[in-house]
């Protein structure tokens, strides 16, 4: 069942979209050379605790790894797609890409963000992995609109993204959002005739989230059962917003 959200619940949603906003601006700023993953890490930790909020992401459960997350931030570099661990050990390098994904739940509702960033310089291929990513997630938001269904988003972002000569990810999707980090309904972003496709309606909340590979769809899971990673080694991009349904169209609840 997809729940809806009243207008005094987006305005509670809100405020935690624009918290994990801020943070993913400030992390940004710290995306240079020589940077570890582990202090982004600390700033945000830090960040959504003087907020008076509690981190979505750290000791959440997932049965898959068989254990709860440890951190409050997932940061997945290069040919990492999700779900990468900060750790001291991971400094940032010119040339690399980091997508840095964290959440927050704050006065009982959740907000999830995502965004990936060029440490320096990177080449040409690299530069257009990451802006259609992007854009193919603006193409995603602008079909969020009473009457529209799901499959009207999904279709948004395959079509950019393949027409590009990109791939998708099929493991991980996108999903809905509220007094719980996940919830119905599953938001692929290709059109999957096997899922339900259902109309769009105003109260809606979607955390709509590409993951794109400069090479092949295919991923794996490395040892450490959380990091998924492309099967061929290529870059993966990911960017998210989490966007509601209103009478005015969409309104994206995770930037000002």
């Amino acid at each position: 069942m997809i729940i809806r959200k009243t207008p005094a619940e987006l305005e509670k949603m809100r405020r935690s979209g624009l918290l994990v906003y801020q943070i993913l601006e400030k992390l940004r700023e710290m995306v240079v050379e020589g940077v570890s993953t582990l202090e982004m890490e600390t700033v945000a930790e830090q960040m959504i605790a003087d907020a008076g909020a509690k981190p979505a992401f750290k000791n959440y459960y997932v049965p898959a790894a068989g254990e709860r997350y440890r951190f409050v931030l997932c940061t997945s570099i290069n040919e990492e797609i999700v779900h990468g661990m900060p750790s001291a050990k991971r400094i940032l390098k010119k040339g690399d890409i980091v997508s840095i994904d964290t959440g927050v739940q704050l006065d009982g509702y959740f907000g999830d963000s995502a965004v990936t960033v060029a440490v320096g310089e990177v080449n040409g291929q690299t530069k257009k992995l990451l802006d259609v990513t992007r854009e193919s997630l603006e193409l995603a938001i602008d079909k969020v609109r009473a009457g529209n269904r799901l499959f009207d988003i999904c279709g948004s972002v395959e079509k950019h993204v393949v027409s590009n000569g990109f791939s998708i990810v099929r493991e991980y999707v996108g999903h809905g959002i509220g007094t719980q980090l996940h919830e119905e309904p599953q938001i692929p972003n290709y059109v999957d005739r096997k899922n339900e496709n259902p109309r769009l309606k105003e109260g809606m909340v979607l955390a709509i989230e590409p993951m794109v590979n400069a090479g092949k769809p295919e991923s794996k899971v490395r040892s450490d059962k959380w990091t998924a990673v492309t099967k061929d080694g290529s870059y993966s991009a990911h960017f998210e917003h989490c966007v509601a349904v209103t009478s005015n169209g969409p309104w994206v609840l995770t930037r000002p």
